[in-house]
């Protein structure tokens, strides 16, 4: 963000968990902060709620982390995948983000959506226009829609600063298909390889020691 804003706003913070989790996952191979992500969003403003929107997946489907979510601050709405009679699936909180940003906008000065989808564009647009909001997003800028950068009044872009917004400890890519084991290493920041020690050769194995009486007889047909 690019100046501190006045301490009396009143804000919410809508989280877009799925968008924010791969997105870090796709494009960095590690893990959302989201606790700098709420820092960030609150800048010392006046927190009404802050609602992390789940879909439970074999990905973020641990309990474990939905508790952590609500130690860090955030009100944890989960819901399991749709899944219809001929196997496709279907998770979304769309509506639902749409429906509780709109209900809670007459409360609040300031509503900030952490997501990069393009379908929230509309629902950026009328809370600007028909509800007088403030409307503030962040998300990776690598991933998110051009159109809702535009339509937001500030954008904070992840990409910027990713030290900030991620876990530094994330577990490490795996190693690109086709690379020579123990050769080289990538790892996470920057993806830049790094050179392992050389593997050692074996050692020598000393040829055994051949009967004496075979050792005189080869040495007399030499002479």
């Amino acid at each position: 963000m690019s100046k501190a804003p006045p301490k009396a706003q009143r804000i919410g913070v809508f989280v877009d968990v799925q968008n924010m989790y791969y997105s870090a996952r796709h494009i960095y191979n590690s893990k959302v902060n989201f606790k700098a992500l709420l820092n960030e969003a609150v800048q010392g403003r006046t927190l009404v709620r802050a609602i992390a929107y789940v879909i439970r997946t074999e990905d973020l489907s641990r309990e474990e982390f939905f508790k952590v979510l609500g130690n860090l601050g955030y009100e944890v709405q989960a819901k399991d995948v749709q899944i219809f009679a001929d196997g496709s699936k279907k998770g979304d909180w769309d509506i639902g983000i749409a429906m509780d940003m709109i209900e809670m906008a007459p409360r609040l000065d300031t509503l900030v959506l952490v997501s990069g989808d393009g379908d929230f564009v509309p629902l950026v647009e009328h809370l600007k226009r028909a509800l007088g909001c403030r409307v503030e997003v962040i998300a990776f800028g690598k991933s998110a829609s051009g159109k809702l950068r535009e339509a937001a009044d500030e954008f904070t872009d992840i990409d910027a600063n990713p030290k900030k917004f991620l876990i530094t400890h994330a577990r490490m890519p795996p190693r690109p298909t086709g690379a020579p084991e123990g050769q080289l290493e990538t790892h996470h920041k920057g993806m830049v390889p790094r050179e392992l020690p050389a593997r050692q050769a074996p050692p020598r194995i000393a040829p055994a020691p051949q009967p004496r009486g075979v050792d005189q007889r080869a040495r007399g047909q030499r002479r």
